[in-house]
Parts: structure tokens; C-alpha cells; sequence
């Protein structure tokens, strides 16, 4: 029997958040530290959220996670419309945040594939 919109829809969160997990514990494993998961701006302000931001160092990192069947596939999701979003998710946090304005920041992905470790792609983007 056919999954309907909303088993699909529960089965990709259940997915995300496994592959955000398997990103957090990599990311601790190369000593960076988690702030926040799953950081959600107001609905309408047009800002995506933003699935981790940690920091190592002087560096605050927003990281997109992204879990496909290839990693190709992965790295083609993340696109100009995500870009964009998350950079508007980073500047909303630092809104609320202002003890982290003087930071450097960072935009990376961690792309997740079955059978392969996670690969992680430091400075993915920029803002403009």
C-alpha cells in the first residue's frame, strides 16, 4: 500500500533527524561544540531554519545537513532558494544573539549518504 502525504512527510523528518544526529556526534568528534539544533525563525520572516549552529574557536557555524540516497543528489539540494534562507535563519539567531556579533561566521553543509561517513563541506557559501 502506497505511503500518503503525511507517512512521507513523518518518515523525511524521522530521516532528517537521523542524519542531524549523525552530523552532531561528527561534528563533536572534530571539537566543535553545538549551540543550537534546529534553530526556527518566525514563520513568514522568509529566514529557513537552520538545522546546527556550533562554533569552534572564534568561528560561528551554521551547518546545513543534508541526507539523500547519493551524495550528488545531496549537494544538488542545497540550493540558491535554501541558500539564501539560511542566511537569512543566521541573520535572525545573531538577532537574538547579540554576545555572538563579533564572531566570525561560516556557512558549511554536511552531506549524508548511505555507506559513506559524513562529508563535510567547510564555507559551502557566503553571504552576499
Amino acid at each position: 500500500m502506497p505511503l500518503n502525504k503525511q507517512q512521507i512527510g513523518k518518515q523525511a523528518r524521522k530521516n532528517g533527524y537521523k542524519a542531524e544526529n549523525i552530523a552532531v556526534w561528527y561534528l563533536r568528534f572534530k571539537g566543535y561544540k553545538i549551540l543550537e539544533r534546529n534553530f526556527k525563525p518566525p514563520r513568514g520572516s522568509g529566514a529557513g531554519e537552520i538545522d546546527i549552529i556550533a562554533s569552534k574557536r572564534n568561528i560561528i557555524v551554521f551547518i546545513e545537513v543534508k541526507s539523500r540516497s547519493h551524495r550528488d543528489i545531496a549537494a544538488e539540494s542545497v540550493t540558491e532558494r535554501v541558500r539564501a534562507r539560511r542566511i537569512k535563519g543566521a541573520e535572525y539567531f545573531l538577532m537574538t544573539r547579540p554576545d555572538l556579533i563579533d564572531k566570525e561566521l561560516r556557512f558549511d553543509v554536511i552531506l549524508i549518504s548511505p555507506g559513506h561517513l559524513p562529508e563535510h563541506i567547510v564555507n559551502a557559501f557566503m553571504c552576499s
